[in-house]
């Protein structure tokens, strides 16, 4: 599977917004998704054999993080998918709260 691939499943691609920025355990990225630690654990695997996150071992813990040069231009496509988003999120709340100023105070 190449990497344009294993990103295309939107649970992988959460998994790397939730390590973009920061390391996190296996357990604590599994905490935020409601699929099996199991699941969340092949997930990671399809995302370090195609060298999307890199892996730290502490003891019995696993820690990930994106790996961000090993992905190469998918890594600019992916933050500005993200940033985009964001933006969109932004203008809808501005939008309805211009739309609850106009309406004024409810009676």
């Amino acid at each position: 599977m190449d990497a344009v691939r294993a990103v295309a499943e939107p649970r992988r691609r959460e998994i790397l917004r939730l390590v973009w920025d920061t390391e996190l355990s296996a357990g604590e990225i599994a905490e935020r998704f409601d699929v099996t630690f199991g699941a969340v654990s092949q997930h990671l695997k399809v995302l370090r054999d195609n060298g999307l996150v890199t892996l730290r071992q502490d003891g019995n813990k696993r820690f990930y993080q994106a790996d961000r040069e090993g992905m190469g231009p998918l890594a600019d496509y992916l933050q500005s998918m993200w940033v985009n988003r964001l933006d969109a999120l932004a203008e809808l709340a501005e939008a309805a709260e211009r739309a609850e100023e106009s309406e004024g105070p409810a009676s």
